[in-house]
């Protein structure tokens, strides 16, 4: 058997910090004069007392590493842990959600896919505002240490080529892991100051330009307003499309140029691959859009450089409704959400790294039939690829594709049409936000969605985060044999 008391108090400890971040709304409420702040006081005391308790009963167990399949059991169980205590307040709070819409807002936050059952966000208490946007600004840094610390040590989709950039590990993940989250939390918490000032200086209030910061630097995409970004001007448009890029690069990088050495940061293949996929995405859209309305506009340029850089990075932010832009700019921007940022980013989605591994692997497979007797080799930034990062790219591809066929089936047996059935699968695993149609698409909402609808896609959301093979491992029975 797993001895499961190292992962209990890790989980333990996230769950009491997580009730402690609930004095932000509170204070917000308060300030704010609205009787609320309760909601978020009996919240933070549950969830404290919860966390607090599971840490205290789980600490003789804890040790100076852990195994491979406690840091299996651990990635998994706090992405169910925090949402679980994260949607206490939608519960007991202004909106009384039911428990299906509570965990699918706190699963959607936490996981900063985006995605939303909540109506009239413009006369939501402040403090519910600002709890969103928090679930999503912890999400955001926790997904970073998840992608430079766990992932490459557990080998998923390939991650492992970037092992050596996240500090190799040696198996002693925890404390490893610690100290790349304390690099790394001063340049999140520096990047969304002065996303924040920058905001404020696009005219957006204080309030609102710090719950926009946190939600664009972890490429979540909760707004403060039905319209979401509609509602903003468009120096709002061009800071939010800066941020979410530099969002969607590697964190790593950034880390190094405090260090002194930029050259990593322009020479990293994944940033180019990701600035020249923007650039020509956008390029294409804004031409459709320029002949279809006869002339390009700034605001044809601005928008579709926001809205692909929102749907690429995963953010899933709209400034306009481009299910009304025509077919082309529709199917392009549901291609999009499945390429992603980049790796040890806050980005969602497939990421841009695995299509160039996998683009590779197809380059070198063309060369091996015109010259059979040649040796290619894939390579990525120069180096030659492992065969075990190319199998668990190739894996990682054929299981997602998989998922979001089941996903979608399932989603059809609920009821729901062909594109909301689908659109939705993708968005879901993907964590990208919004799907496509007039329900679920970047004018709608999730709200209208069945009860099932709403658990598959919240399951979804979780799976994906998980970059799907965790889930599969701890699924096998083998997993579980001691």
């Amino acid at each position: 058997m797993i001895d499961a008391r190292p992962v209990g108090y890790v989980i333990g400890l996230l769950v009491a910090a997580l009730g402690l971040t609930m004095v932000g709304p509170l204070v917000a409420d308060l300030a704010s004069g609205n009787g609320h702040w309760r909601v978020f006081l009996v919240s933070s005391v549950l969830t404290v007392l919860c966390g607090g308790m599971t840490a205290l009963a789980c600490a003789n167990g804890t040790t100076g590493s852990m195994t491979l399949r406690q840091t299996f059991l651990l990635t998994s169980l706090v992405w169910l842990a925090l949402p679980t205590f994260g949607a206490l307040p939608f519960v007991i709070g202004a909106t009384q959600s039911s428990v299906t819409d509570a965990m699918f807002e706190a699963m959607s936050g936490i996981t900063t896919t985006g995605a939303t059952v909540l109506t009239g966000l413009d006369t939501l208490p402040r403090g519910l505002l600002l709890w969103r946007g928090i679930l999503q600004w912890l999400g955001g840094i926790g997904i970073i240490v998840m992608a430079m610390v766990f992932l490459p040590e557990l080998k998923v989709g390939g991650m492992q080529v970037f092992r050596s950039e996240a500090f190799e590990t040696m198996g002693k993940i925890l404390p490893r892991a610690a100290e790349i989250a304390s690099n790394i939390s001063t340049i999140y918490v520096a990047m969304t100051f002065v996303c924040a000032l920058a905001y404020v200086g696009t005219g957006m209030t204080p309030f609102d330009a710090m719950v926009h910061a946190m939600t664009t630097i972890s490429t979540g995409g909760f707004a403060n307003t039905d319209a979401s970004f509609g509602a903003y001007g468009g120096g709002a448009h061009y800071v939010g499309t800066a941020f979410m890029f530099l969002a969607a690069c590697p964190f790593i990088r950034y880390v190094q140029l405090l260090g002194g050495s930029a050259t990593p940061f322009w020479r990293d293949a994944q940033i180019r691959a990701f600035l020249g996929t923007i650039i020509v995405c956008v390029t294409a859209i804004a031409l459709y859009i320029a002949a279809r309305s006869h002339g390009l506009t700034e605001i044809a340029f601005r928008e579709a450089l926001f809205n692909v850089v929102s749907i690429m990075s995963g953010t899933g932010y709209a400034s306009a409704d481009y299910m009304l832009w025509g077919p082309f700019a529709v199917m392009m921007f549901f291609f999009i959400g499945l390429i992603g940022g980049c790796a040890g980013s806050t980005a969602c989605s497939v990421k841009i790294f695995r299509y160039q591994i996998l683009f590779a692997s197809i380059r070198a497979q063309i060369r091996q039939l015109h010259a059979p007797h040649g040796v290619f080799l894939p390579r990525y930034d120069g180096r030659p690829i492992a065969e075990d990062v190319l199998n668990s790219v190739m894996a990682f591809f054929v299981v997602f594709i998989l998922s979001v066929g089941l996903v979608s089936v399932a989603l059809s047996l609920t009821g729901l049409d062909f594109i909301t059935s689908v659109s939705g699968a993708a968005t879901a695993l993907a964590n990208v936000g919004p799907g496509l149609g007039s329900e679920i698409g970047p004018a709608g909402n999730f709200a209208g969605l069945n009860t099932t609808a709403k658990w598959i896609i919240t399951i979804s959301m979780f799976i994906g985060r998980l970059e799907l093979m965790v889930v599969l491992v701890l699924l096998t029975a083998k997993f579980w044999r001691s």
